[in-house]
This record gives structure tokens, C-alpha cells and sequence, in this order.
């Protein structure tokens, strides 16, 4: 099972996401937002900084520090994660390239059949490495899948932000993580665009 994320500034919280997932697709949100496309900001730009917040989401072991490739890993993970989100907000399908690294972390890692105390039978994933830790995520989005979350669980529709976000809106129509900062941004460009389209042909 993935460790129980710690709560400290590193942490991923409702106080962090305009738009939060529930828990525990929450997780899987707060990596993928851990590059913000827009400014540039990258929570796992280096191993030394990155490890606190990485211990806070539990995915390394208290005072552990990522190795490089570890880092890498965890990076390609994530945008792998990030093409899968899209997709399931209406965009094109991920490439077996784009998906390479999360059926690398599936095929590395192993998962059995646990029973909980409440009779509960789940899949967890076996041993606490960062495959297993990865693997556990990867599990989290099977059970959103089959709960049905999973189809509220988006990417903003601005390319320069694709930051992942959970629709909670009545008909679940929203494309925006955030409708008064990317959607009129985007708006606003789309009509300058036209208007400069019509300007020309006049």
C-alpha cells in the first residue's frame, strides 16, 4: 500500500488545488502537478530538493534521497500519467511510447491480493521500493476507473498549463482547471484571433 502522504509543505492538500480530487486520486493529481507547465516550476527539478516533498507524498522512505535515475523515473512516470489524464478528458490516445514508463513500473513491480480487517479484498503492491510505491498509484487509477472517478478526472484544456483537475461540475463538461485564470486567458486569445482573421479580410 502506498504510505500515507505527511502533511507538511510539501504536501498535496485541498489548500494547494482549486480544483482537489478526491482522496486517494489526490495523489496521483499532486504528481502530476508537481511540474507547473506555466511558470516553469518543477517540484522534482533535482534530487536534493525534490526529496522532501517526494517523502511527503510517500514515495521515498523518510530521509532517503532519490538517486538521478530514480528522479528520472518518478519525472517519466508522471507525464506518462499526464497523457493518460488527457485522454480521458477527450485527447488523442497515448503512444505505446507515451505509456512506455508506466508498463515499465507495471512489468518491475509486483501486486497481491490483500484482505482487509472490514473484508475488503484489494491489490497492493509488494515491497517499498519506488516501483511498488509508483505500482500503488497505478492501482488508485484502477479503482477510480472501476468507481466511475475516473471520468471526472481531467487535464486543463490550456496547452500551457495541462495541469490535472477534478471535475465536479453538474454535467461534468468543465475543461478548465481554473475558469478565471486559463479559460478566459484562452478565450480572450481565441477572440483576438478572430477578430485579427476578420480585420485582414477587410
Amino acid at each position: 500500500m502506498l504510505p500515507t502522504p505527511e502533511k507538511g509543505p510539501g504536501a498535496s492538500s485541498p489548500d494547494t488545488e482549486t480544483r482537489p480530487a478526491p482522496e486517494p486520486l489526490n495523489r496521483v493529481q499532486a504528481l502530476i502537478n508537481s511540474a507547473d507547465l506555466a511558470s516553469g516550476v518543477d517540484r522534482l527539478a533535482d534530487p536534493a530538493s525534490s526529496q522532501p516533498w517526494l517523502q511527503a507524498q510517500g514515495l521515498v522512505s523518510p530521509g532517503c534521497i532519490p538517486t538521478a535515475e530514480e528522479l528520472s523515473t518518478i519525472r517519466g512516470f508522471r507525464e506518462a500519467l499526464r497523457a493518460l489524464v488527457a485522454h480521458s478528458s477527450g485527447g488523442p490516445a497515448p503512444t505505446e511510447q507515451q505509456l512506455a514508463p508506466l508498463n515499465g513500473i507495471a512489468t518491475q513491480a509486483t501486486a497481491c491480493v490483500r484482505l482487509d480487517a472490514d473484508g475488503t479484498v484489494r491489490l497492493a503492491p509488494v515491497g517499498d521500493g519506488l516501483a511498488g510505491r509508483l505500482l500503488a498509484l497505478l492501482l488508485v487509477i484502477a479503482d477510480a476507473q472501476r468507481e466511475g472517478s475516473w471520468a471526472h478526472f481531467k487535464t486543463c484544456a490550456n496547452e500551457g498549463c495541462r495541469r490535472a483537475f477534478y471535475d465536479r461540475s453538474r454535467n461534468h463538461r468543465s475543461t478548465w482547471c481554473d475558469m478565471g485564470k486559463c479559460g478566459n486567458k484562452v478565450n480572450n486569445r481565441m477572440f483576438r484571433a478572430r477578430r485579427g482573421h476578420r480585420d485582414s479580410d477587410n
